[in-house]
């Protein structure tokens, strides 16, 4: 299983992917799932792959053999995010359809980030079937693989004004909450931010198991998570409240 997650704010773009590809008792193997591509200055793209893996590594594959051939349609040609998007899925489906056997999953997703010069920066779902969404202010992130376990910190914290460093702590914790909940999805963890307008993609943070960062962030959160219990209302008010509340609504 596989989790990724990008960011847009005003500020910039962050992207943040696991790197779990097998979470067996016997094998543990990794692929990085976050990709990039740029013309310094002009665009710039990161892709975030989830699914199954032979379709993921064959779409990338495709991407890069048509920037390496020159090829009049290829990723660095586009002229805006949505049509690096439509790209992407055009290459997935067809991947998709070479490896169709009855009763098997071949099927993959994609987050396409990234900025073209004169245009805004955005970020993109592709969905299996080739069709897309994109972020919103009101929600302002996009997901793809084991999505669920992370959602709720990214619901509560993300807004279009928080900063970069504020948003790439936030897809850090989401992707603690989702590796403390789905054993598949785990280490290295690669990170990484886009300033708004840049034109320019900087390596990645990446995290290994044995990261220290990571190691006090999930401390740090689950120390400051069980003070906000201990600081909630016992559930003594509650009857104080519901009383008074009928007691109003009963004058």
């Amino acid at each position: 299983m596989t989790y990724c997650v990008a960011v847009s704010v005003d500020a910039g773009m962050v992207f943040c992917s696991d790197s779990l590809t097998n979470a067996g008792v016997d094998q543990v193997s990794t692929y990085s799932k976050m990709h990039r591509f740029s013309v310094e200055g002009e665009k710039c793209f990161v892709i975030l792959s989830a699914g199954n893996l032979a379709t993921t590594q064959a779409t990338i594959a495709r991407i890069k053999s048509d920037i390496k051939k020159d090829s009049a349609d290829n990723l660095l040609t586009m002229s805006n995010v949505e049509d690096a998007a439509d790209y992407i899925g055009d290459i997935s489906c067809e991947q998709q359809e070479k490896r169709a056997v009855e009763g098997k999953n071949f099927e993959a997703s994609f987050i396409i980030g990234g900025q073209v010069k004169g245009n805004e920066q955005e970020i993109i779902l592709v969905y299996p079937e080739g069709n897309h969404i994109t972020s919103s202010p009101d929600t302002p992130y996009l997901q793809i693989g084991e999505s669920k376990y992370g959602k709720p910190i990214l619901d509560r914290i993300l807004t279009p004004e928080l900063n970069l460093d504020t948003s790439a702590m936030c897809a850090l914790v989401s992707m603690d909450s989702t590796m403390r909940s789905n054993l598949s999805v785990g280490p290295p963890i690669e990170l990484l931010m886009y300033k708004a307008d840049s034109l320019h993609l900087d390596e990645p943070y990446r995290f290994e198991s044995d990261s220290d960062f990571l190691r006090d962030l999930k401390r740090s959160w689950d120390e400051r998570l069980k003070e906000a219990f201990r600081q909630m209302p016992p559930m003594t008010w509650a009857k104080n409240w519901d009383k008074s509340d009928r007691g109003q609504s009963g004058a």
